[in-house]
């Protein structure tokens, strides 16, 4: 028996869990802001459900998969936009959700690549070009608050496909996959690829500059994306060779990078639901993690009962009352030390007999090692402010 994680999966405390719940908080009031309303999905699903219109794609390979009790066919859910199928039904539109929860892969696992991702997702059901623009908006105002410095990459997938029927390719989804990679793999290896299809010529289209892609129909598409982010004030770079690995995307697709990881940050892209034209962004914690430039301090205050236990208690009710987190430890002054500088714990208070006589508290900053005596009412006013 072995205490370890399995494979792909991770533990996460202190510090590096109160960051991914400060950024969960963040984008999901940014999500809120811009209209959007929280749904919750099962993390499991039959197994038909999950893969349903995207069997073309690589994705359905990675699918987690199991059996109930009942021999039932199941698999866990490794996005939320498959489910939007079942949720959006008979809403009325647009029909604007978010969701912020986990998905699993089970595929290689690398340092920025795990198997269980917390993924939040904003989707519009029935939407239009200046609904993309829109969800655009949210994603750069998102990346402002966390610190992240990201291009914005858009395609349109009628254009690839648009590219790729004037040069009379076959296995279209094959192709798209290894044009895709360009800008993740040596472009010698991509050609030795696209030969396998007699694509390979298709390297020297994508390498074409933008007015080069004016003459296809569907470029249109990416002239009205591209004006209507400038009423954002959102710069976004038009990527020719941008695919998007899932198959259902059938219009505008974009991914957002940053020179400090290799891997796309946040994508997205319009597809149907149920037949109707809709549009979404996914951003993956984990990511977003690593890269985030905010901090999230531990607020916890602790209060050491000297022999003070009620009156202990009763302040800590005050302060929870106050939204002010707090926990009480009783009579081992030390020990009690020892744990707030362990945790870092910002605030320690004493309640002693001293402090009781006087009807006071006193509070030490762990930082500076100050002590002041006060009434409980300062110390309110000052840990609310924390």
């Amino acid at each position: 028996m072995t205490n370890d994680t399995v494979k792909g999966f991770r533990d996460y405390t202190g510090e590096e869990a109160r960051k991914r719940q400060r950024i969960k908080g963040i984008i999901a009031g940014i999500f809120q802001k811009y209209g959007f309303e929280v749904a919750e999905t099962p993390v499991l699903e039959y197994e038909e459900f999950v893969k349903s219109g995207n069997e073309p794609s690589e994705v359905i390979s990675d699918i987690f998969k199991l059996q109930d009790k009942g021999k039932r066919n199941l698999a866990l859910r490794y996005e939320f936009t498959f489910q939007l199928k079942r949720i959006a039904q008979n809403k009325k539109l647009p029909y604007r959700r978010y969701q912020i929860g986990e998905v699993f892969r089970d595929e290689p696992v690398s340092t920025n690549r795990v198997r269980q991702i917390t993924q939040c997702d904003a989707d519009i059901i029935g939407s239009t070009a200046k609904d993309e623009a829109e969800i655009l908006a949210l994603a750069s105002e998102i990346l402002k608050a966390l610190g992240i410095n990201a291009v914005i990459c858009i395609n349109n997938r009628k254009l690839l496909n648009e590219i790729l029927d004037s040069e009379g390719i076959k296995n279209k989804s094959e192709v798209m996959r290894e044009i895709d990679k360009l800008d993740k793999m040596p472009e010698d290896e991509i050609r030795k690829n696209l030969k396998k299809y007699k694509a390979d010529k298709l390297l020297s289209v994508f390498k074409k500059p933008e007015k080069f892609f004016a003459k296809y129909m569907s470029y249109k598409e990416i002239k009205e994306l591209k004006k209507e982010c400038q009423n954002y004030s959102i710069k976004v770079n038009f990527s020719p060779s941008l695919a998007r690995g899932l198959s259902y995307y059938n219009g505008s697709i974009w991914e957002i990078k940053t020179k400090e990881m290799k891997e796309t940050i946040i994508g997205g892209g319009s597809y149907p639901v149920n037949g109707i034209p809709s549009t979404g962004i996914s951003f993956g914690i984990e990511r977003l993690s690593h890269l985030a430039t905010i901090d999230a301090p531990e607020k916890r205050i602790l209060i050491i009962s000297i022999g003070q236990d009620e009156k202990a208690i009763k302040l800590s009710e005050s302060l929870r009352q106050s939204s002010v987190p707090c926990l009480i430890m009783y009579n081992k002054v030390s020990k009690a030390l020892e744990f707030a500088n362990s945790y870092q714990l910002p605030y320690v208070i004493f309640l002693g007999e001293e402090e009781a006589k006087k009807k006071k508290v006193k509070l030490r900053d762990m930082k500076t090692g100050k002590e002041e005596m006060m009434k409980e009412t300062k110390l309110l006013d000052l840990l609310k402010k924390i």
